[in-house]
């Protein structure tokens, strides 16, 4: 058997090993619960919550597709490096005050709070079936990352693929989130090699990084294209700056985001982690510049499918061991993120749409079985978009996904801080924001050619939405998303005005004030489950969950 592939191999082994064995770790007395399930019994502690949420922000195709994009235009492609650090002093600020309402409530999903916060059932459904949605492809994208590795191993496209995702499916079945938060260790330490390898790889090149951005930057002058090179091109800068801000933006409403916050056990733990996570962007900005080591080294992507650069560069100058680690390091890479994102696209469907419109009074044990289904078949629906359908398909739809989260961020971040927006206006900004956003996606082409300019397909072509569609003279674009965005907030603004003036009443507003500081060991915590890594709660955190909130 090739060296690579028995590497491979046998680091898979071990992970699958772990993700089944986590059902057993440190498993509590109640394990037919969502919360133990879905949410790791809400107490993860520092490390298993570090782990847990790299795992989910740095994903595979982070991995495979940013070095790609870098590749093949220069410094646009780091628009990632702002966007994390734009997003983190976000997420320390909101996601504390996240965590406790949710704590204090049970709240499983952001659509839960939601429903609670604006006395909205609708509401609530419209964000749980756009987090879904939203979700879906972004799933399918990691699958784009070990189809990439499986392709320059050479082997076919459909069984080994789907084998890697049989297998996954069943351990996140019978683990649920303790799964991935064990498998993510493995996967953070395969990362950490192949940043490290990567450096090594360069430093070992005669002048290291010195010829390497020479040769960057002579590709990128020799090239037609206007919108490359090692500086930002001048009609790049707006989209550049848009995009980070709308993906800084959209990371923290992406459900398996909120997800991995609810499993942390209490407010410090979070904060803690939120304030260390932006060294592990390092490691991303590492590999980020094997983009230009590959035009350095002539890499060529394989079968012209250009995920496969990252992959083949490792192939093509590590040694066959070395690029086996490598291999693993994107495949589990893929896996732990796929296994948060499909947990959280479960919760959505059992607790804000199975439990609300179908079994209001469904037990513990059959909500628990239910979402275990449901993340079963949001994995194979995933599946089958990358086995049955163009792979760029899957890429494009992330971009409308995109779009498509930032649209709850009124009534799921802003909400967080004020219930004055009117249930009414926030259901009408949302509508509002998508069909922006869809009209503007429908508009922009999708380009390609040896100059960037040949339009490959009129429709959906990207997230960059060009100025002169409205007779701007200009040659700049800006992301989709900010502008959808804007439209929502404005709607919901100015129509929450207008109700609120006018004496329509909202919905009632089920939070306190207090609820958004609670901590550990307040006794307005309900629901506190076995400490994955610590002592075990005292019982006076157990008390019976209430019923479900309703409303219109």
């Amino acid at each position: 058997m090739d060296a690579r592939l028995t590497v491979f191999v046998v680091v898979f082994g071990v992970v699958a090993i772990l993700g089944f064995a986590a059902s057993r770790w440190r498993r509590p007395d109640k394990i037919h619960s969502l919360e133990e399930w879905g949410l790791g019994g809400r107490a993860f502690g520092n490390w298993v919550t570090f782990f847990l949420l790299s795992g989910d922000v740095y994903t595979a195709y982070t991995f495979v597709a940013v070095p790609t994009l870098v590749f093949g235009v220069g410094a646009s492609g780091f628009f990632p490096v702002p966007f994390l650090i734009i997003v983190y002093p976000m997420l320390f600020v909101v996601l504390a005050r996240f965590w406790s309402v949710c704590h204090v409530h049970g709240f499983v999903t952001p659509a839960e709070f939601v429903r609670a916060r604006f006395g909205s059932r609708g509401l609530g459904k419209i964000v749980a079936v756009l987090g879904i949605v939203a979700t879906m492809p972004y799933i399918a994208l990691q699958l784009i990352g070990i189809e990439a590795v499986f392709e320059v191993m050479g082997l076919p496209k459909g069984w080994p693929l789907t084998v890697a995702f049989v297998v996954l499916a069943l351990y996140t079945f019978n683990s649920g989130l303790r799964a991935p938060a064990l498998v993510s260790i493995v996967k953070d330490a395969l990362v950490l090699w192949a940043v490290l390898a990567a450096v090594l790889i360069v430093s070992m090149v005669p002048g290291s990084w010195e010829p390497v951005f020479q040769a960057a930057e002579a590709k990128f002058a020799a090239s037609a294209r206007t919108d490359d090179g090692l500086l930002l091109a001048p009609q790049s800068q707006l989209n550049y700056v848009t995009l980070a801000l709308g993906s800084a933006v959209a990371l923290f409403l992406y459900p398996h985001t909120l997800t991995g916050v609810l499993a942390a056990r209490n407010r410090g733990t979070l904060r803690r982690n939120l304030a260390v996570l932006p060294i592990y962007t390092l490691t991303l900005g590492i590999l980020m510049l094997v983009g230009f080591a590959a035009i350095y080294s002539g890499t060529q992507p394989v079968g012209g499918n250009g995920n496969t650069v990252v992959p083949q560069w490792f192939d093509g100058n590590a040694p066959a061991w070395t690029a086996g680690l490598v291999f693993a390091a994107i495949g589990v890479g893929a896996m732990v993120p796929a296994a948060i994102m499909s947990i959280a696209a479960a919760n959505l469907f059992t607790r804000d749409i199975y439990r609300q419109y179908f079994r209001p009074n469904a037990s513990d044990r059959e909500e628990t079985y239910v979402s275990k289904t449901a993340s079963l078949t949001v994995k194979f629906g995933a599946l089958l978009v990358i086995l049955l359908l163009n792979t760029q398909f899957a890429i494009d739809l992330q971009l409308i996904g995109g779009v498509v989260i930032m649209q709850t961020l009124p009534a799921v971040a802003l909400g967080l801080y004020t219930s004055w927006f009117h249930r009414g206006a926030l259901v009408t900004g949302v509508f509002a924001g998508l069909v922006t956003g869809l009209v503007m996606l429908y508009q922009v082409p999708k380009l390609g050619g040896p100059d960037g300019r040949t339009v490959v397909r009129e429709h959906f072509g990207g997230s960059a939405w060009p100025l002169d569609t409205i007779g701007i003279d200009s040659n700049a674009s800006i992301y989709v998303g900010v502008v959808a965005l804007a439209v929502n907030l404005l709607v919901t603004v100015m129509l929450t005005g207008l109700l609120r003036g006018f004496g329509v009443p909202g919905g009632p507003d089920r939070t306190r004030d207090q609820d958004y500081v609670a901590d550990e060991g307040d006794p307005t915590i309900r629901r506190m489950t076995e400490i994955i890594d610590g002592q075990p709660a005292p019982s006076s955190y157990f008390e019976p969950r209430q019923a479900p909130v309703t409303g219109r």
